[in-house]
């Protein structure tokens, strides 16, 4: 059957919306569905087939994969997360196609309303997680190549994403600089965190690395030194981006994928966000600009708050309202003897200090090795709320799909603090089960407009300036060479 006629009728909803718009449209998180058979071969290849084999083993042997083949009893007493299942559009075989064959989806474009779209990977993440280097650092290579050699011949209207390895700085360094400098490729995504061994556990229980682990964030208390895959990351032009979910960290459901699905992106991006914030990375690389994908805004718009209030009250000057040694103890004896009754008898017997302690106000003097360890925002270097915003709101970016309502958060001047505006990214998610029709989203997007809960500039900015200032910021040629060369440089001329 010749399928050109499924691609020929009257203009979608989204075509006819980005024709009145008056500016262009950037897909910041789109997904491809890898041809697995090209990858293999690639893998064959980078690796040798002993190292092909390991990976497709590790995932078929993925407890996520093997959920379907244990009893109730086994997955209950294992803890065996139900793992994502019919996870792309199978009822519009074009659509699911258009994911997979880049020419395909270069020819769409134009139905969905889409002048330039970033394609990230779905089984490329896999390629970041197994525990063997050797392993990890093969695919990750196989499927960087398998993206530079797919999509460069539409370049000028879709860039893949390269998957990039984060269990030590120097692995992803060598890839950083093997995907800028010899495959062209000039977007990558990173794991939100990677899963670290508890010393102490594994110690006391060599067998238990499969359980007692900790999730290493990159900036606040991290394993390694991450500055040197910053300051590379800048040096070679590209922004870090963040795709991960939380799934498996420990609050998962053993019989509900939707439960485990809800959220999980976000509470990824809050974790990865807060340790590089609360660690000073902003602070020493305020140029970098980092995003974290699918996980919508409202966490991060709380997540700014929330730090705000926190410098409020516990900065190294305030926290000091909490020490316990300003407690006037004789003024507490006498109110308890007033007041409490027969608690005065207990007071006087145990004596003041022990039950200030025991009363939740923590030891009356500080030990001795606590030393400067009370200012927890030195590494940001903090003197007031402004340096706050002006170490967070530039720096960020959030990646939010198109029915997401907490979108219109980011744009709410009246709610954020300091009347902030936080930096959306409209992502499509096209590929993936939450996009039934990749030529309605759009659309949906532009409700927000419609129904007057964002303006026009608000959706200028979240689906074509804040994806032009995050992608060119540390590389203003990101968009030399496509359709959008002359408006990105407006944008750009601009700031």
């Amino acid at each position: 059957m010749d399928a050109k006629p499924f691609l020929s009728g009257e203009p979608t909803l989204s075509a006819q919306i980005r024709s009145q718009l008056g500016h262009p449209v950037i897909d910041s998180d789109g997904h491809m569905i890898e041809f697995e058979p090209d990858v293999l071969d690639v893998l064959n290849s980078v690796g040798g087939k002993d190292v092909a084999t390991k990976f497709t083993d590790g995932l078929s042997k993925s407890r996520w994969y093997r959920w379907h083949e244990l009893t109730s009893t086994e997955r209950h007493a294992g803890r065996v997360l139900r793992s994502p299942w019919w996870g792309i559009p199978a009822s519009n075989t074009l659509d699911r196609a258009t994911a997979t064959i880049p020419g395909l989806l270069y020819e769409r474009l134009d139905e969905f309303g889409i002048d330039f779209a970033i394609a990230f990977p779905s089984l490329g993440a896999a390629a970041m997680r197994p525990n063997e280097a050797e392993v990890r650092q093969a695919a990750c290579r196989a499927f960087n190549t398998y993206y530079s050699e797919l999509y460069s011949p539409f370049s000028d209207r879709i860039t893949p994403v390269a998957v990039i390895p984060m269990h030590t700085p120097e692995e992803a360094i060598t890839e950083l600089e093997h995907v800028v400098n010899h495959l062209g490729l000039k977007a990558v995504t990173m794991p939100s965190y990677i899963r670290r061994p508890i010393a102490k556990a594994i110690q006391e229980a060599p067998n238990s690395s499969r359980w007692a682990y900790w999730l290493d964030t990159y900036g606040l208390d991290s394993e390694y030194d991450y500055d040197p895959v910053w300051s590379r990351c800048r040096d070679l032009g590209v922004s870090p981006a963040f795709h991960s979910t939380s799934v498996g960290s420990g609050h998962d459901s053993i019989s509900n994928y939707a439960h485990n699905h809800i959220g999980t992106f976000a509470t990824a991006g809050q974790a990865t966000c807060k340790s590089l914030f609360m660690g000073g990375v902003t602070r020493r690389f305020p140029e970098l600009r980092f995003a974290f994908l699918e996980g919508g805004v409202g966490w991060a718009c709380s997540l700014f708050g929330s730090i705000i209030e926190h410098w409020e009250k516990r900065n190294v000057h305030a926290v000091e309202n909490y020490n316990p040694q300003h407690i006037d103890r004789e003024l507490l004896f006498d109110l308890y003897k007033t007041y409490g009754g027969p608690m005065a008898d207990k007071f006087e017997r145990l004596g003041k200090g022990p039950l200030v302690a025991s009363a939740g106000l923590g030891v009356i003097d500080d030990p001795q090795e606590d030393g400067g360890q009370r200012d927890e925002w030195k590494a940001i270097d903090i003197e007031r709320e402004e340096d706050i915003v002006d170490l967070f709101i530039p720096s960020f970016y959030f990646g939010c799909e198109a029915d997401d309502r907490s979108n219109v958060w980011a744009f709410n001047t009246k709610v954020n603090p300091f009347g902030a505006r936080l930096n959306t990214l409209f992502g499509s998610d096209i590929g993936h089960w939450d996009v039934p029709d990749m030529s309605a989203v759009l659309g949906h997007a532009y409700h927000f407009v419609e129904t007057e809960l964002i303006n026009d500039k608000d959706f200028k900015d979240f689906v074509f300036e804040n994806p032009v200032r995050f992608y060119a910021a540390n590389n203003p040629d990101f968009f030399r060479e496509t359709i959008l060369a002359s408006e990105a440089d407006t944008v750009l001329s601009d700031q």
